[in-house]
């Protein structure tokens, strides 16, 4: 478990300003540091977290997401998740900060809301 990667899909929206990063495996302490830089380096006005494929969070994880939230609402920015599941939900339900995100099903769904198109 300790040595699971966290691997992470840098792609463009599908409109201007829009940034998807599709991340597959745990998000915890020992894989996060590449997650924290992409995110840090980021300047889009809507950054998507495709979760779909994240199995669980550790308190470094969500703490590392709470990191990325805090970034991007710093400089006026959005930022989504999409694809939560429920161990993961609850994991940020459990510590309190599940209030800060917007969660989405799917990438077209956030890009729906974004554009005011549904």
């Amino acid at each position: 478990m300790p040595q699971d990667p966290l691997q992470i899909i840098d792609e463009p929206g599908h409109t201007t300003g829009q940034r998807i990063l599709r991340l597959t495996g745990p998000i915890m302490l020992t894989n996060l540091f590449q997650f924290q830089a992409t995110v840090r380096a980021d300047a889009s006005r809507l950054l998507i977290l495709d979760m779909s494929n994240v199995p669980y969070v550790d308190s470094a994880g969500i703490g590392a997401l709470v990191g990325a939230y805090v970034t991007c609402q710093k400089d006026g920015r959005t930022l989504a998740l999409v694809g939560v599941n429920d161990r993961v939900r609850t994991t940020l339900k459990i510590t309190h900060v599940e209030k800060f995100f917007q969660f989405y099903t799917t990438v077209s769904e956030v890009e729906s809301a974004a554009t005011g198109t549904h």
